[in-house]
């Protein structure tokens, strides 16, 4: 794996497969149950939340907006009774796969991340739907899995948007520091990734070779994460929690409870 972007098309399909797993998963859960990995939702919340951003994302698509067009503005309405959660989610997948295949991938538009252009929003949904699917499973007791290739591109784009996720989730644009680098590894596929505090804030990306793990320059990263791609995909969502046994914790504790708490996102 590269870390080269997939096409249009294939995240199309993937999002589209996902979809259907979190629909499968919907349709024998109980919409009361909480959902473990956003305490502060039922399983019912989660599907509104995601229908929800099928829906908009899907109008704003359709019409290529050059700015964010709200839910309200784009006339979305969510279910009041739990019988309808399911054919309401499957309507709002299907709209945005529709959406999504009838646009111009290099069409220009508005995103709320770093590539302004339709193609953004196929790759987002996709990484939208699988981490939420994963929160659907958790809330039904299952361990989610993750493709390994998915996983890698899912880490690549959480990282190329985590600085513009500031705007619905503030205290990414807290996070700060001076030089510290957190790094993470994938002990399957040996992707790495470094994360460096800066006064200004942060950079993150992909790292190559086998410095990969430290500094340019030579020399550890003050803290880093090994585990299997899916789980690292997971945990870097905040899935998964740094003492789960999956991951392989070293250096400076502090220094990746601080990531974490500032980098979560629901």
């Amino acid at each position: 794996m590269t870390g080269e972007h997939w096409t249009h098309d294939r995240y199309c399909d993937a999002a589209e497969a996902e979809i259907g797993r979190f629909a499968d998963v919907l349709a024998d859960a109980d919409p009361d149950a909480r959902v473990p990995t956003c305490p502060d939702w039922s399983v019912a919340d989660l599907t509104r939340h995601l229908g929800g951003v099928h829906r908009w994302a899907a109008g704003n698509v359709r019409e290529l907006s050059a700015r964010r067009m709200g839910l309200r503005e784009l006339g979305v309405k969510f279910p009041k009774e739990p019988i309808e959660l399911l054919p309401w989610f499957v309507e709002g997948g299907a709209e945005v796969i529709a959406a999504l295949r009838a646009t111009d991938p290099d069409a220009p538009m508005w995103a709320w991340g770093a590539d302004q252009h339709a193609r953004f929003w196929s790759r987002r949904m996709l990484y939208e739907t699988a981490v939420h699917r994963a929160d659907a499973e958790f809330a039904v007791g299952r361990d989610p899995e993750i493709a390994p290739d998915a996983a890698e591109d899912g880490v690549d784009e959480l990282l190329a948007n985590l600085r513009h996720a500031a705007v619905f989730s503030p205290k990414i644009g807290e996070l700060a520091g001076n030089g510290e680098i957190v790094a993470f590894t994938a002990t399957d596929s040996g992707a790495h990734w470094s994360f460096e505090l800066t006064a200004e804030g942060f950079s993150c990306g992909r790292k190559g070779g086998e410095g990969g793990e430290g500094r340019d320059g030579g020399g550890p990263a003050d803290a880093a994460v090994h585990a299997p791609i899916a789980d690292l995909y997971l945990f870097m969502w905040g899935r998964r929690k740094l003492d789960d046994p999956r991951l392989t914790i070293s250096g400076d504790d502090a220094l990746l409870v601080r990531w974490a708490e500032h980098t979560a996102i629901m």
